[in-house]
């Protein structure tokens, strides 16, 4: 049975699923879409052109779907669509997208958001990421399924994370990570791929060691830029490896090809 708090405030316009529990003094606007069985917590404030999917957790305090923190916003119908099955923390900030990218904010499924994040407009989160507490997301954002993102740190617009990827605490991304590598440092450098959350994920010795003759083609070997993309190229190519493999190092090419900012280095 949905619980609605005597002092929550719910537009009647607000779209709002079964079983869901809305807690005290908490605020939902009138194009807000809230599925199944979410909670949300006391004081929370929900707005603009927001959707939920179902068995969401919102803490207290939460900030979802508020005008974009770019000058340029004219109060423009754009959205902020958040999955299935995420835990988003007190304090948290995400906003709607804006007019000069697709207009979408996007958060998947199973995500675990810590205490006083932020994520600006625009950003596209994949499944499974952790932001731990007081990460600090700029606009237009991409991050892969799996990737984790430590406490204190900082993200330029318009860099993309990868994939099981993994940055750690407080530092400053400025350029891409490509997947499954982990980056540290005030200015975030690449510090060898993400082996132990690869093991836990299941992936197969075999996928591990390619990734890390990738890895090493890239940073370690001396090699250019366009010469290392074409080594990893052909090394995804080998037919010695299990398709398995191929896929991961496919993605792994796919990804730097595809930079335009850059890749850490």
């Amino acid at each position: 049975m949905t619980q609605i708090h005597a002092t929550a405030i719910v537009d009647p316009r607000a779209q709002i699923g079964a079983a869901v529990e809305i807690g005290p003094y908490a605020v939902i606007g009138p194009d807000v879409v809230l599925g199944a069985r979410s909670k949300i917590g006391s004081h929370t404030v929900i707005e603009g052109r927001t959707s939920l999917g179902t068995e969401n957790v919102i803490g207290h305090f939460v900030a979802l779907g508020g005008a974009p923190q770019d000058m340029k916003y004219r109060g423009e119908a754009t959205q902020l669509t958040i999955g299935d099955r995420n835990t988003i923390r007190e304090f948290t900030t995400i906003h709607v997208g804006t007019a000069q990218d697709t207009g979408v904010t996007r958060i998947g499924n199973d995500n675990w958001i810590m205490a006083y994040v932020h994520i600006a407009h625009d950003s596209q989160i994949g499944n499974h990421t952790i932001f731990a507490s007081n990460a600090q997301i700029a606009g237009h954002v991409e991050v892969g399924d799996w990737a984790i993102l430590g406490g204190m740190t900082g993200v330029h617009q318009f860099v993309r994370i990868g994939q099981h990827a993994m940055l750690g605490g407080a530092s400053a991304l400025v350029q891409d990570i490509p997947p499954f590598v982990i980056a540290a440092g005030d200015k975030a450098t690449p510090h060898g791929i993400n082996t132990e959350g690869l093991k836990r994920r299941d992936f197969s010795a075999e996928t591990i060691m390619a990734l890390r003759q990738a890895y090493k083609l890239l940073y370690k070997d001396g090699l250019s830029f366009e010469d290392a993309k074409l080594a990893i190229l052909a090394l995804s190519e080998s037919p010695d490896l299990d398709p398995a493999t191929v896929i991961r190092l496919t993605e792994f090419h796919a990804f730097i090809a595809a930079s335009t900012r850059g890749i850490i280095r």
